[in-house]
């Protein structure tokens, strides 16, 4: 599988764990208003298509769904699609989301508070409804947990597309081990971020990198880079 030699550095037990997304240069996904297409340019979007087709499954949360309705499929380069994985504490997945599409390749991580009728709607459009153990502080999945029941699953390698709680989680956990984002040249100023409070009030508790490449691609900058992990993140 790809996991044994394009991603084989990841955690022992873990998937490889890639995170994207596009911002503008102050940082924000998208505008106060939650306007967010198109941050970056068309080369940067097939980048972001080759990054699905490089990865085994494709995460995203419940909110990235509700607003922006993704199919989360490869269009824009050729290769094979990903699996689908839509983290949605409360089950609150619309029945007619476009990522249901052939549907036998999406997994809906969800809790136990789920509503049974609706879990039972869902996997009759042949998705898997995957209960997982909270965080213990919010009732939401455990991302962590999440993350180890894919790896039990031998699926080897995981792109993140958002949104910004997601991000933020993995971030914190110190499980994210490549970073890589699309610097659309714009200000927006107040707007949603891409990465929330990491509880860092230290600079050398900051988040640094064993190696990184920082290239142009079209009017946007890439940043792409491998994290160092710390001590206990696996």
């Amino acid at each position: 599988m790809m996991a044994n030699n394009k991603f084989n550095d990841s955690r022992s037990g873990f998937p490889f764990v890639t995170v994207e997304y596009a911002s503008s240069l102050d940082g924000r996904i998208a505008t106060a208003a939650g306007d967010s297409r198109w941050i970056s340019g068309p080369s940067s979007l097939r980048l972001a298509h080759r990054l699905r087709r490089d990865h085994e499954a494709v995460m995203v949360g419940i909110g990235t769904v509700l607003k922006d309705d993704p199919m989360l499929t490869v269009r824009l380069v050729t290769g094979h699609h990903p699996l689908r994985i839509i983290v949605d504490s409360s089950l609150r997945m619309p029945l007619t989301a476009r990522v249901l599409t052939d549907a036998h390749s999406t997994i809906i991580a969800t809790t136990s508070r789920a509503d049974p009728h609706r879990a039972r709607k869902l996997e009759r459009l042949g998705a898997e409804v995957l209960v997982v153990p909270t965080d213990d502080t919010r009732g939401r999945v455990s991302l962590e947990e999440l993350l180890s029941s894919l790896g039990k699953r031998h699926i080897g390698s995981v792109l993140v597309e958002g949104g910004s709680g997601i991000i933020t989680s993995l971030l914190h956990s110190r499980a994210v081990d490549r970073l890589v984002i699309t610097l659309a040249p714009k200000i927006i100023g107040c707007g949603i971020e891409a990465v929330g409070d990491l509880a860092i009030r230290r600079l050398d508790d900051a988040l640094t990198f064993s190696s990184a490449k920082i290239y142009k691609l079209g009017p946007d900058m890439i940043f792409d880079g491998y994290l160092v992990r710390r001590a206990g993140s696996g």
